[in-house]
């Protein structure tokens, strides 16, 4: 009876999070889609990834003919981040839970979900992962397989149009941060002029757009973790 109601209240907490999901995936499918990505391929990669900046960057190096080693390169600089998170969570789960168990909670992580459960009081357990991490994974493969469908659909001149909401909705996950914090802020200046560079500049612009990801993302973190170092007291805050 325990695990169910731990199993219910993840999926209540995780409801919200895969209602934001299908609108990001459905974004996702229809470029997958446009890009002439089957509708299977498109779904599979979501179901295997759920990573939505990681997905959007792999299916850009796919696209444009990229290495493997681009490919790997890219995504595990991109998605690094949630080895942090997944250390944090391994600090509220009990020690009792096995190491296959372990493993499948971590690749559910995600931004929202890693929010929404270090906000919860209790100890974490399986049941309650298991809620949590199933909706938003559905609702995160269903948006990608509507996506893509509906841009079966869609005229070329509405399909390029709706193309723009993925650039939008880039924006409003960078500007809200922009405003607060002078940190972000730089790092936001310093991909922009580096991007810029490899852009238009002689040499730089042979550079393939993976490596491109790689070199900007490191260099924008390395300059801003220099200029903006946390103190030991924000740390454990």
């Amino acid at each position: 009876m325990e695990k169910r109601n731990e199993f219910i209240s993840g999926l209540k907490d995780g409801l919200p999070i895969c209602l934001g999901y299908i609108s990001v995936s459905f974004a996702f499918g229809m470029l997958a889609r446009q890009s002439g990505m089957p509708i299977w391929t498109a779904v599979l990669m979501s179901m295997s990834n759920v990573t939505s900046a990681g997905q959007f960057a792999g299916l850009t190096l796919i696209l444009n003919q990229g290495t493997y080693l681009e490919l790997a390169m890219t995504t595990l600089i991109i998605n690094l981040r949630y080895s942090l998170m997944s250390l944090s969570l391994s600090q509220k789960i009990g020690e009792h839970i096995t190491t296959g168990k372990r493993a499948a909670i971590s690749f559910g992580v995600t931004d929202e979900i890693f929010a929404v459960s270090m906000q919860r009081r209790e100890k974490l357990t399986p049941a309650y992962f298991a809620g949590v991490i199933l909706i938003p994974y559905l609702g995160w493969a269903a948006g990608t397989f509507l996506g893509a469908y509906a841009s079966n659909m869609m005229s070329p001149a509405l399909s390029s149009a709706l193309g723009i909401a993925i650039y939008g909705m880039f924006l409003a996950i960078i500007i809200p941060p922009c405003e607060s914090m002078k940190s972000i802020r730089y790092v936001l200046i310093i991909a922009i002029a580096l991007s810029l560079a490899f852009r238009f500049l002689p040499f730089l612009n042979q550079i393939t757009s993976g490596w491109v990801i790689i070199i900007v993302t490191i260099t924008a973190s390395a300059l801003a973790a220099l200029r903006y170092p946390i103190s030991q007291e924000e740390a454990h805050e």
